[in-house]
């Protein structure tokens, strides 16, 4: 989860783990800013060494790849000219091969064994590092010829360990860039055509940035295989649906849609197994690897491609014949460092070449990782055997870590032997633990300020929760922290109930949802002064307070659903209890899942409310149809602001589809295809349906309206019905049940509803929704009598026959009047007469 913590006390917590003195260092999982750090780094151009000393200033983020943050040099040394043309004061991003997430980085480390049997080699390489940002060097020149700007790939400075998170790492440009704005677009049915390459009219397009991006990345990727980039081009394959923030859209070029556009991230995370698609798109890609001999993908490139290329091109590569020289070595190096079957097939039998790069690379990355320290370094180097016996250990659960670190460093020597000869050792050893143990909680979440402060001082309250830490970070919080509890349970269950009666609170949740709009690009700064400048309007307020009744509606299907399922279980106690309860959560899934819910029910009935009370059907008339929906509801009001408060109602659109799809893993992420494709379905559709709705009924304004086809297509539907009874009845013996005929009593009536406003001339959309709903209640209505006279319910007690006609007669009216809606939203673009 999303957490805003105290630096300042990560950093005094980190501060006495140092001061207690243990032999073994101080466990780090990431920075926090203000950290200094030096690193010994090689310049990516030139090779040359150097020193560089620079404070953290900011972490960014991070995924399987790695951790990203914004730093500022504070000194560079060097023998001769400046290091990677790095600048005393400037800011650049640091990237540190390792996850921030223990998670992250034991997922990434398994699907990288199970595909090259070896450590994942950009953390423990540092020749396959460099090997990939000399890719990216070159990568960046031939996008500059391309594109005609060489900003259009971030260009990469200097390589270096980080001795500290034992992996690698590399500085490089900081580009203060944004992923996109979700625009807002009234015919995406154009822009679905454009997408499939049909011809369209482009001076109607919409979705600028959007369509910009794609063709940036589209293009991208053909130029990554045009250079033998192939697996570097599925960091920017548009059809995975999670390359897209790997292109930023720099915040200077805002008046420009197609400008500014930048590939930053060259470096995959998880390696594609053949057996294992994460996305839609990595089923092409796993056939296309496939195609090239390549089974499981990562970031291979074919460096003899690349090498023509750079002949073919050779004003546009001058002084980089060196780097490709090194680039070939190291890429010889990077692939031979692993067994990878699947690349290295029976050499694994016979190269001692290849054995010996495999056990020299492995030595490496221990050290790097510090495991091992450089006198077991120097042994290793001088012996197969020991290499062959250290590395068998680490497959040996449990005790073969243990063996290693007391073989590997001498300082896990002296802390074990100090923890077992010393109890005033041992007992330094659980404090300066649970302090760490409160540093990762407190960076999670799980703990407060306040109560991380408190543990800093008792580390007893630590060491009571730690049955707690197999829980999800909110739980643990809520059951062990009661001020945190208290707040959690105002939030979700009186602060509803307050924003609809304070407008004050009202105004003020505006007011931080648009702060943080801003700080997430949803809103510019213009457009943020334009909606606290309206904030005061009584349609604004109106609209606020039935957003709080939204946010009241909430809880409500999760309330009714735990209590059915609770009365379930308790009315059936002769039930097996694991049947019981199965059953039980079953009801509770089922009421997330179903499309009409009780707290949308409750929601609709709200509008309906409105429009009853106002006598004012046009200011709802989305909302009306929408409120009933589960999830959808939510954009229900938003939407319906679209013409009188356009940028409100984008924003709100954006926050709260945009909330709701950042909770999905890897997907979510912000800038991500999925949140593009549930603002349009939720914002921009319904626009497109409202404008084409508009034009419609423009058009429609010069027909006569009809109505006198309801009573035919009621009659039909009827016949209809009667005849299913009939033949029903010769075949069975009885008169059918609806629920024996139930897509009969989906289909008749939706048909007649749709028949009924695609012939009813001029009449406005109400009208229509009406003369549908009179076409059901008439089939309902001569259905029930006409089986009744004909004589098929002859068996049928009076009360049941009447139930059975009420039941025909509501069921019918629905789905008759869920067809002529259905049918007039997808009715194509109307043409001019």
């Amino acid at each position: 989860m999303d957490v805003d913590y105290s630096a300042e006390i990560q950093n005094r917590i980190a501060e006495k783990v140092r001061k207690i003195g243990l032999h073994r260092p101080p466990r780090v999982g990431r920075y926090e800013p203000g950290t200094e750090l030096t690193y010994d780094v090689t310049d990516l151009d030139t090779k040359a060494p150097g020193r560089v000393r620079l404070v953290v200033d900011k972490f960014v983020g991070g995924g399987f790849a790695g951790q990203v943050y914004r730093v500022k040099i504070l000194g560079v040394e060097s023998d001769g000219e400046a290091i990677g043309g790095l600048e005393t004061g400037a800011v650049y991003a640091m990237k540190i091969l390792i996850p921030a997430s223990g998670f992250s980085r034991i997922f990434r480390n398994v699907l990288y064994w199970i595909g090259f049997q070896g450590p994942f080699q950009l953390q423990v390489n540092p020749t396959a590092a460099r090997a990939g940002a000399l890719w990216q060097k070159f990568i960046r020149r031939a996008a500059a010829r391309r594109f005609g700007d060489d900003r259009s790939v971030v260009d990469i400075r200097v390589t270096f360990v980080d001795e500290n998170l034992g992996s690698c790492g590399e500085l490089s440009d900081w580009v203060d860039g944004r992923t996109w704005r979700l625009e807002v677009d009234d015919r995406l049915d154009l822009l679905r055509k454009w997408l499939r390459r049909k011809p369209v009219d482009k001076t109607t397009l919409g979705s600028h940035e959007f369509r910009a991006k794609h063709e940036f990345m589209h293009g991208f990727v053909d130029l990554l295989h045009e250079v033998g980039g192939y697996e570097f081009a599925r960091q920017y394959e548009w059809t995975t649906w999670k390359s897209q923030p790997n292109c930023l859209k720099r915040q200077d070029s805002d008046d420009d849609p197609a400008g500014g556009l930048v590939a930053v991230d060259f470096r995959a995370g998880l390696a594609l197994l053949p057996f294992l698609p994460m996305s839609p798109g990595d089923f092409k890609l796993i056939f296309k690897g496939i195609g090239r001999g390549s089974l499981v993908q990562f970031d291979r490139g074919d460096t003899a491609r690349l090498e023509r290329f750079v002949d073919a091109h050779p004003d546009d590569f001058k002084n980089m014949r060196p780097m490709l020289d090194e680039l070939k070595k190291n890429e010889h190096i990077y692939r031979n460092s692993v067994p990878d079957i699947t690349h290295n097939h029976l050499r694994l039998l016979y190269s001692r070449t290849l054995w010996s790069t495999i056990f020299g690379s492995a030595i490496t990355g221990w050290a790097v990782t510090n495991l091992i320290g450089k006198q077991t370094e120097a042994r290793l180097r001088k012996s197969n055997l020991l290499t062959f016996v250290f590395g068998f250990f680490g497959i040996i659960p449990f005790l073969g870590p243990f063996i290693r670190r007391l073989w590997g460093q001498s300082y896990w020597r002296k802390h074990y032997a100090a923890l077992l000869s010393s109890p005033a050792y041992f007992g330094r050893a659980v404090r300066a633990r649970l302090l760490e143990v409160t540093m990762s909680w407190h960076r999670a979440g799980r703990l407060s300020d306040a109560k991380a402060e408190k543990a800093m001082h008792a580390t007893w309250r630590i060491a009571l929760q730690l049955p707690l830490s197999i829980l999800p970070g909110r739980f643990h919080r809520f059951l062990a922290d009661w001020d945190y509890a208290k707040d959690r349970l105002s939030y979700y269950l009186l602060r509803p109930v307050r924003l609809y009666f304070n407008s004050d609170l009202r105004e003020e949740w505006l007011r931080d949802m648009v702060e943080d709009g801003k700080k997430e690009h949803l809103l510019s700064d213009d457009d943020a002064e334009v909606i606290l400048s309206r904030i005061d309007e009584p349609f604004i307020q109106k609209y606020l307070k039935s957003l709080a009744v939204h946010v009241c509606t909430l809880p409500v299907t999760q309330i009714v659903s735990v209590i059915i399922a609770i009365i379930y279980v308790l009315s059936h106690p002769d039930m097996p209890r694991a049947q019981a309860y199965s059953i039980g959560l079953g009801i509770i899934a089922l009421f997330q899942v179903v499309p009409i819910s009780p707290g949308s029910l409750a929601r609709g009935l709200y509008v309906v409310y409105l429009v009853i009370r106002e006598r004012n059907f046009k200011d709802y008339n989305i909302a009306v149809f929408l409120g009933f929906f589960k999830y959808v509801g939510y954009l229900a009001f938003p939407i319906q602001m679209a013409y009188r408060y356009p940028t409100l109602a984008r924003f709100m659109a954006a926050h709260w589809a945009t909330g709701a799809v950042h909770t999905v893993p890897v997907f979510g992420e912000r800038g991500a295809l999925l949140e593009h494709w549930v603002f349009s379905a939720f914002y921009n559709w319904p626009l497109t349906i409202r404008r084409r709705m508009s034009r419609r009924a423009e058009l429609r304004a010069k027909l006569t309206p009809r109505f006198w086809h309801v009573i035919p297509y009621g009659v039909l539907g009827a016949a209809a019905f009667g005849l299913a009874d009939y033949l029903y009845l010769t075949q069975a013996g009885h008169a059918p049940t609806l629920k024996s005929i139930w897509w009969l009593v989906i289909i008749v009536p939706f048909i007649c509803g749709s028949l009924v406003t695609l012939g009813a001339g001029g009449a406005s959309l109400t009208r229509r929704v009406g003369a549908g709903a009179v076409c059901g209640f008439l089939i309902g209505i001569l259905s029930t009598v006409s089986s009744t006279i004909l004589g098929l319910n002859t068996t049928a007690e009076p009360g049941d026959l009447i139930a059975n006609g009420l039941w025909r007669i509501f069921l019918f009216t629905l789905m008759s009047t869920i067809g002529v809606l259905i049918t007039e939203l997808s009715l194509p673009e109307p043409k001019d007469s």
